[in-house]
Order: C-alpha cells, then sequence, then structure tokens
C-alpha cells in the first residue's frame, strides 16, 4: 500500500479532528468508496470512512501525486493533504465521479503548493535525481510509480510549467479527456488543448537526444526475372 496509509499514524502530522468525527459518524455504515457517485441516491449518500476511501483510492491519488511533484517525499506530503481536503469537504460534496472529485482535488492542491513555492522563490524542480526513484516498498503500485518513467522522462517531465505538467499529466498518464480536464481544473476546452500541444512540445524538445538517427533509405533492388506472382498471391499460379 502506498505512502498514504501512514497518515494516521504520522509522526509528523496527526489525523485533524474533522477527520476522526467523520470516521466515527459512519462507523459501522456500509459504502463502496469507488461506487460512482452518480449512482447513489443524494439525500440518502453516506459519506465513505476513512480506512475505505484509503484503501479504494490512495493508489490513485498517489501514482498522480508522484507523477505531478516528481519525487517520493513530495508525493507523500501531497497525498497526505488530498486525503484531509477530501475529508474537510466531505460534507459540501455533491453526487458525481467520484474518481473525478478525487483529480480535480489533487491536481488543484498540487497547483496551489506550487503557485505559494513560487511566491516564496523555493526551487520546485527534483533536488536528486538518483534518489528520487528510490522505492520504499515494493507493492505493485508504488513499482508501477517508480519504474514507469525512467529518470530522463522524469526529468523532463519535472521540468514543465505547473499547468503544463498538470495537463500531460492527466491526458497522457491518467486518460482523461480533454472534456473531464477541463472540468477538473475549471479551464476552457482550448486551454486545455493548447496547454496540452504546449507541454508535448517541450517534451518532445526536452527529449529529442533520444530519438534514433535517421537512417538512409534502404535502395530497392530490381526484381529477379522469373518471379512467380503465385508465390505472392495466394490462388494463382
Amino acid at each position: 500500500m502506498v505512502a498514504v496509509m501512514s497518515l494516521t499514524a504520522s509522526p509528523r502530522r496527526t489525523t485533524p479532528p474533522e477527520v476522526e468525527t467523520v470516521t466515527n459518524a459512519t462507523t459501522g455504515r456500509q459504502h463502496d468508496a469507488a461506487r460512482p457517485a452518480s449512482a447513489v441516491d443524494q439525500e440518502g449518500w453516506v459519506p465513505p470512512t476513512w480506512e475505505e476511501i484509503v484503501t479504494q483510492h490512495s493508489a490513485r491519488v498517489y501514482r498522480l501525486a508522484y507523477r505531478l511533484t516528481g519525487n517520493v517525499h513530495d508525493a507523500e506530503d501531497l497525498t497526505h493533504d488530498v486525503f484531509i481536503r477530501v475529508f474537510r469537504s466531505l460534507g459540501s460534496y455533491q453526487p458525481g465521479t467520484f474518481e473525478g472529485w478525487l483529480h480535480r482535488i489533487t491536481t488543484n492542491v498540487f497547483l496551489d503548493r506550487m503557485r505559494r513555492k513560487q511566491r516564496i522563490r523555493f526551487d520546485a524542480l527534483p533536488e536528486d535525481a538518483a534518489g528520487r526513484l528510490a522505492s520504499r516498498e515494493a507493492g505493485p503500485e508504488q513499482h508501477y510509480a517508480d519504474t514507469h518513467f525512467d529518470d530522463d522522462v522524469q526529468r523532463a517531465l519535472d521540468a514543465l510549467s505547473p499547468d503544463f505538467r498538470a495537463a500531460v499529466v492527466l491526458c497522457d498518464i491518467e486518460g482523461l479527456s480533454y472534456e473531464e480536464i477541463a472540468a477538473t481544473l475549471g479551464i476552457k476546452l482550448g486551454t486545455v488543448r493548447s496547454r496540452i500541444h504546449r507541454g508535448r512540445a517541450q517534451l518532445r524538445e526536452a527529449l529529442a537526444h533520444r530519438a534514433p538517427e535517421a537512417r538512409p533509405a534502404p535502395v530497392a533492388r530490381p526484381a529477379r526475372r522469373g518471379f512467380a506472382l503465385g508465390r505472392v498471391v495466394p490462388g494463382t499460379r
């Protein structure tokens, strides 16, 4: 299980009162946190417990957080903050797509953190490339997050501006449609297209050195005499 499982026992932070209140209020109630909220009656909707949300959605949130931040430490912090905001917002949650709601919160928390760092002139790029991909756990989700991209590609992704990076990650890694990205980021569809196009162009430029060298096209050899068409087209002789 990814790092978010340690949130309730983290020595750096404690579970906020509002999280405990929600958890205690829903103890004993069965709810499928992965079930599309549109299938749940709004009046009878019961907020999922802390354990349900963490168990069913932590891997998805951490994977997105890792791709947005580019390193394990920041991804863990971002994941922690995301789940705190989730519980603070459960009371005002309007039934919709729960996964889309998590995407929106994760991306918005990331962008807020990046803007805050930029205001205080903090270097938001990864510090040590060799240490970023060191896995703390050997679970499949962590293994995917650590090894799916090599260091070169991850550096290129990290170098994108936060807005471009968020759009590219949501589209090319999370598989969201342009419309879903527009709803997640609260921007126009044209802006989504522009950010993805420009982000991909910057990635291609950053990774141009990895492109295979162009090789001269092979010279076509003349057909040998006596070539039988029947050897190519079945049924002919």
